[in-house]
């Protein structure tokens, strides 16, 4: 299985594996070079893509300072949801920090899952719901823990990323 397979599988355990082929099926692998883009400045979101080895970091401009939102990582999906779910300009830089596989999948790809795998709006149910989840732990530790506790969380979730991305990338993410 590839690993986006095992992460359908790990996620959403109740797939049979003709579900897997078929969701697996409409993504491509492709491969980023260091500092290539996977979503560039106010252009609309037509992909969403899943790790399969690498780093892309997801950012924008304030006031002329990168802020970075969040790093994806081997195992986690990479795309501006506003964006891909609306078709409106993301907000968000998407940049590869390393050389960086990624499973892709295109909006129409997309759209066709309905029509290939039955079960597609509740597995897609619950995808967003995950995204929504992780969003909202993101908003409670910014509002009920202090930044060293935000950092010592992190830190225990993604150690390996300490040593692999400059600090700066991180501590903008904790909001420091």
């Amino acid at each position: 299985m590839t690993e986006l397979e095992n992460y359908l599988a790990f996620h959403f355990g109740d797939l049979s594996v003709e579900e897997l082929q078929q969701i697996a099926g409409c993504f491509e692998l492709i491969k980023l070079p260091k500092d290539a883009y996977f979503l560039e400045p106010g252009e609309k979101s037509d992909k969403m893509g899943f790790v399969r080895s690498g780093f892309l970091r997801m950012y924008t401009f304030i006031e002329e300072k990168e802020v970075t939102q969040w790093i994806s990582m081997q195992g986690y999906f990479a795309f501006d949801l506003a964006s891909f779910i609306f078709a409106e300009p993301s907000r968000w830089v998407i940049q590869a920090l390393t050389a960086t596989e990624v499973y892709v999948i295109t909006q129409a790809q997309y759209a066709k899952l309905a029509d290939r795998v039955p079960r597609w709006s509740e597995i897609e149910k619950q995808l967003l719901m995950k995204c929504f989840v992780m969003l909202e732990d993101r908003i409670f530790s910014h509002l009920a823990y202090s930044a060293e506790d935000r950092y010592q969380m992190f830190f225990d979730k993604y150690k390996t990323l300490f040593n692999q991305l400059p600090l700066h990338y991180i501590a903008s993410i904790l909001g420091m």
